[in-house]
């Protein structure tokens, strides 16, 4: 490469990086500072440094970890019912179906709507006299958003019927690049279509699925717009996620610092899940 051409490549390169500096790397540092310091938020300039303590105070605080208790509960219930969907409607619709573009359609649009659409219309469904507490008010006793063991649950199922969509629209794809060779090799060595899918299939839809536990794993942990909207963080409390609780400490609290600590504490949270992801899943890739 001559100079003539790096030259190029970096002013091609510069806006890019221009908008990484300004919307990335400044707030990601400037949280870091804030979060060493008691944040004075009228006046900056008179905030007080207090090393980690933010960090310390954070780990003896029953909000900080009933909030990340009610996360990783999010994540758990979540994420495997979204990727087990996704899986089978994208192995279901791959088939030669009658109506199979109408049903991609069907099932892909929820996910343009946006979080308030999506939380009105589930809130019409789990209201008094909804369809849910209508055909299930016996086992809700009233709005499941209104009850304490229920109102996660509810949070989980308006989800994944609101995400599902694109994460099969990403599997679906996968199993489009699976060479239809390898099916007609294993139809002829009498391979019926649980092996098909445990040795060829699944193995060649592997870098699909890990994009989508890890990029759905990191999304989950960073749920705010349902439980903001549909249950305010209720009741008592089970519904309150760990960036909802940093909402609160930021825009209602003004503890700004501790805020940013929390912050902090959820990027490490989500660096080390992916990791565990990476290597759980993607470990013997080429």
């Amino acid at each position: 490469m001559d100079t003539r051409d790096a030259v190029a490549g970096v002013l091609f390169a510069l806006p890019y990086l221009a908008l990484f500096t300004v919307f990335l790397l400044y707030p990601l540092v400037k949280g870091l500072y804030m979060s060493l310091f008691e944040w004075n938020f009228l006046t900056p300039s008179k905030s007080e440094f207090v090393g980690l303590q933010n960090y310390a105070y954070l780990l003896q605080d029953p909000n900080f970890w009933n909030a990340l208790f009610n996360t990783v509960e999010f994540v758990v219930l979540t994420v495997p019912l979204i990727v087990i969907l996704s899986l089978v409607l994208a192995l279901g619709l791959n088939k030669q179906l009658t109506g199979k573009r109408v049903l991609q359609f069907v099932y892909f649009s929820p996910y343009v709507l946006t979080v308030s659409v999506v939380a009105i219309v589930w809130e019409q469904m789990f209201a008094q006299g909804g369809v849910f507490t209508h055909y299930l008010g016996w086992l809700f006793q009233g709005s499941p958003l209104n009850s304490e063991f229920w109102a996660m649950p509810a949070l989980v199922v308006t989800t994944a019927w609101w995400q599902t969509g694109f994460y099969f629209a990403v599997l679906l794809a996968a199993r489009q690049n699976v060479p239809e060779t390898l099916y007609e090799a294993a139809r002829l060595d009498g391979a019926g279509p649980w092996r098909t899918l445990r040795d060829i299939t699944l193995p060649h839809m592997k870098n699909g699925l890990l994009f989508v536990v890890i990029a759905s794993t990191i999304f989950q942990f960073q749920v705010f717009g349902q439980p903001f909207l549909m249950t305010e963080g209720g009741p008592v409390g089970s519904t309150q996620t760990l960036v909802l609780y940093l909402y609160e400490l930021g825009f209602q609290t003004r503890e700004l610092g501790f805020g940013a600590a929390v912050g902090y504490t959820l990027l490490i949270v989500l660096v080390s899940i992916s990791l565990l992801n990476y290597y759980l899943l993607g470990v013997g890739d080429e």
